[in-house]
């Protein structure tokens, strides 16, 4: 993420709110302040003057039992655009300048032509693990070095690839072509012994891209 230099601690801690709220999703306003170690009241200022420039907005939270309904906190369309997405104007323009000349199929070309220079990358990165764990772990890796903030989580036999961002979310948008790449190309870089799913979809309005692979029964 690339926020500008915080001329404060109050800046600091507003960039820190918007980071959360892009990893961790929804929160309320205590737990954002549990989280940044502040007063309850220092971190209401804060949500406030984020309200004021829109970068985040308040959500209703499910009620649980008697009570006033909550409220969580999430990025606006402003917020989200406080992280990189690779030169997302560019892209599009380089895109849709393709598909003037040459076509959808030309777009299908250059994504094919991309997907297997990646495939080959991921496969032989993910070719010196001994394990599921391992190759996923490599995964992660190569995720995170590309500015998706990836992690992996334990789900049953398997693990949980999470994109929490999508440095190339412009261009996804445009030509959802990139996604399936990714996909296939994860699905190489596993094996054929595993399963590799998106469960998870940011293009398709969640909060993240999520990949549940799983060993092969």
């Amino acid at each position: 993420m690339t926020f500008r230099p915080a001329d404060d601690a109050q800046s600091s801690t507003s960039e820190r709110i918007l980071f959360l709220l892009k990893t961790r999703g929804p929160l309320k306003t205590n737990e954002l302040a549990t989280l940044l170690e502040l007063t309850f009241e220092a971190t209401r200022q804060q949500i406030q003057k984020l309200q004021t420039t829109e970068l985040i907005v308040g959500v209703s939270a499910p009620i649980k039992g008697a009570g006033r309904p909550s409220l969580k906190w999430t990025l606006t369309d402003a917020g989200q655009k406080q992280f990189p997405d690779s030169h997302g104007v560019l892209t599009l323009h380089l895109i849709e300048s393709i598909e003037a000349v040459f076509g959808s199929d030309g777009i299908e070309k250059i994504i094919g032509s991309m997907e297997a220079s990646n495939r080959q990358e991921y496969v032989q990165a993910c070719a010196q693990a001994s394990s599921l764990e391992e190759k996923v772990a490599i995964l992660v890796r190569i995720r995170e070095l590309a500015g998706y903030m990836a992690h992996m989580e334990p789900a049953g036999q398997g693990w949980l690839l999470i994109e929490k961002h999508c440095p190339i979310c412009a261009a996804a948008r445009r030509c959802q072509g990139f996604c399936r790449s990714e996909l296939q190309i994860f699905r190489a870089a596993m094996g054929d012994g595993a399963i590799v799913e998106r469960c998870e979809h940011l293009i398709s309005g969640d909060r993240r891209c999520v990949y549940n692979i799983q060993p092969l029964p």
